[in-house]
């Protein structure tokens, strides 16, 4: 896929899911999890031991639905591995110009990390094609996003960190154009005790409360009044 088309599934999304994992094959259960679950934006972070195995094995069995990409890069060394492993766009916690300026070469997606005004305008100035907000909830959650969407429409915002099932709605509401879950998505217990159905259902309920979220607040309105 191109980036634009990769950008793309990633607004339509409205999720990406953060695979941190203590191992591959845990990793891969994870993936075939929230797959199954209807997410199909998937960031492997660089902490997983053998994380480059990890997005190799997934970009082969990506297919035309998985879109799989790398996390937590923190240089350009890192990402070149990344990319080469098969990684579809790379994310960073905060902003390394050098990364942003390579994945830009090899036209690749790139979501660069930043939290406050300044940062994110010069994370976007720098070429990054969505700007991580992180750590988001630490700040104030949606009412930060709204706040940073007045004047900053232009830069699409992807908040990270203390993103649940509890706010994900008013986070797309207040102008996110997707959200970054790890652990409330992809629970750590869950995986060690093997039960990922567990992490499936999760990401069916993330991918209702997205989709609701996008409708409009007066077609919200007419659906409520039909129902009573």
């Amino acid at each position: 896929m191109t980036k634009k088309q990769i950008h793309q599934r990633v607004i339509d999304a409205g999720i990406v899911a953060v695979i941190r994992a203590t191992s591959v094959d845990k990793a891969l259960a994870a993936a075939e999890a929230i797959s199954a679950g209807g997410v199909f934006v998937l960031e492997v972070t660089m902490t997983v031991p053998g994380a480059l195995d990890a997005i190799a094995a997934l970009a082969r069995m990506a297919g035309n639905d998985l879109v799989i990409g790398a996390g937590t890069v923190l240089d350009q060394a890192a990402a070149r591995r990344c990319l080469d492993a098969g990684a579809e766009f790379l994310v960073s916690p905060g902003l390394d110009r050098e990364t942003v300026a390579f994945a830009r070469s090899r036209d690749k997606l790139m979501m660069a990390g930043a939290l406050t005004p300044t940062e994110i305008i010069e994370a976007w100035k720098a070429g990054s094609d969505l700007v991580k907000v992180f750590p988001c909830s630490s700040v104030g959650g949606a009412a930060y996003i709204k706040a940073l969407r007045g004047p900053l429409p232009q830069i699409p915002l992807v908040p990270t960190g203390g993103v649940d099932l509890g706010n994900v709605a008013d986070l797309i509401r207040a102008g996110a154009a997707a959200v970054g879950v790890g652990g409330e998505l992809v629970s750590a217990q869950a995986l060690k005790a093997g039960n990922t159905a567990v992490i499936t259902e999760l990401a069916k309920k993330f991918v209702t409360a997205v989709r609701e979220a996008r409708v409009p607040a007066d077609r919200r309105s007419l659906s409520g009044n039909c129902k009573r």
